[in-house]
């Protein structure tokens, strides 16, 4: 008896660790914020500690978790563009629904994740500094610039796929597929490159 109990824990815990990324998506509805006002993103930038989920749909909608009023993070809509920012030492977990979502960057240690089926004509993602980024999306044009020691990892496909990458980043696309393929590695950070030029 107290074995099969102990079994019965075992595969509970471990059930729980599988379903982690859904499990951000399906939290208590009591630690959920869902922002209003927000409507047209078309570009989403995520800085510091924050996990974000993005999904299509037919109207835009902005789900806050982990009792967002009560730490010291910032969710704010301007032009088109989603701005999300959260250095507490606990992940800020924020759920995006859009409908004409164009554009991502990523900065610091944030990461983005795709919920369900990404369908774009035009798609960019940025990477900067440590972000990471799970994507699996089908675009029509498709550009991904991972700089710094980013990682990528994407799947889907594309009719053109550009891709952008310094030496030290981490790309996994062998999962995704594309027409027409570019790939350029850069060898200089980009900060190097901006002051070069500043200088002529």
């Amino acid at each position: 008896m107290k074995t099969r109990i102990a079994s019965i824990i075992t595969m509970f815990i471990v059930v729980l660790g599988i379903t982690r990324p859904t499990y951000a998506a399906t939290v208590n509805s009591a630690a959920v914020t869902t922002l209003t006002g927000i409507s047209a993103i078309n570009k989403i930038e995520v800085h510091g500690n924050v996990e974000l989920f993005i999904s299509d749909g037919s109207s835009d909608q902005v789900k806050v978790y982990n009792k967002y009023y009560s730490e010291s993070a910032l969710v704010q809509s301007k032009n088109g563009v989603l701005r999300i920012t959260s250095y507490t030492p606990e992940k800020l977990v924020v759920w995006v629904t859009a409908n004409d979502l164009r554009s991502i960057a990523a900065y610091d240690n944030a990461e983005v994740r795709s919920f369900g089926d990404i369908s774009k004509i035009e798609f960019a993602v940025e990477l900067h500094n440590s972000a990471t980024a799970k994507l699996n999306f089908e675009a029509y044009n498709a550009n991904v610039t991972v700089n710094d020691q980013a990682k990528a990892d994407l799947s889907g496909s594309a009719t053109t796929f550009s891709l952008n990458r310094a030496v030290a980043s981490n790309v996994n696309n062998h999962d995704f597929s594309a027409v027409n393929f570019i790939e350029k590695k850069n060898t200089i950070p980009a900060e190097t490159k901006e002051d070069d030029m500043t200088g002529i």
